[in-house]
């Protein structure tokens, strides 16, 4: 009885089998999978598409960060410039300070 029962599955699963194929390689189905292909095609394009224009986004926002930072190190440049000329504006008030007292001492020193 067991065997025989063994032996209708085998015998069962080679005419489903026989018939799967069948069904797999008839024009109904070949077109199914076409169509099938067709869809996934035009998704990959969509993602493609999509892929393209994020990349293009990127890549502005990249370019406009870059801009930015430009701008920000051009603006710190001038303000080192104009630290530096206050610097400079301060100490030649002091050596003028400094030349002034040393004339009127030089002027003191004269007169005595």
């Amino acid at each position: 009885m067991f065997e025989v029962k063994h032996l209708c599955m085998v015998v069962g699963g080679a005419l489903l089998g026989s018939a799967g194929v069948k069904i797999l390689s008839s024009k109904d189905a070949k077109k199914a999978y076409t169509h099938v292909t067709a869809a996934v095609m035009r998704c990959a394009d969509s993602v493609m598409e999509t892929a393209t224009t994020l990349k293009e986004n990127c890549g502005d926002i990249k370019a406009d960060a870059q801009e930015i930072n430009e701008k920000r190190r051009e603006e710190e440049r001038l303000k080192e410039i104009e630290d530096a000329k206050a610097v400079i504006a301060e100490a030649e008030e002091k050596i003028a300070e400094l030349e002034a007292d040393q004339a009127e001492g030089d002027a003191a020193v004269a007169g005595a």
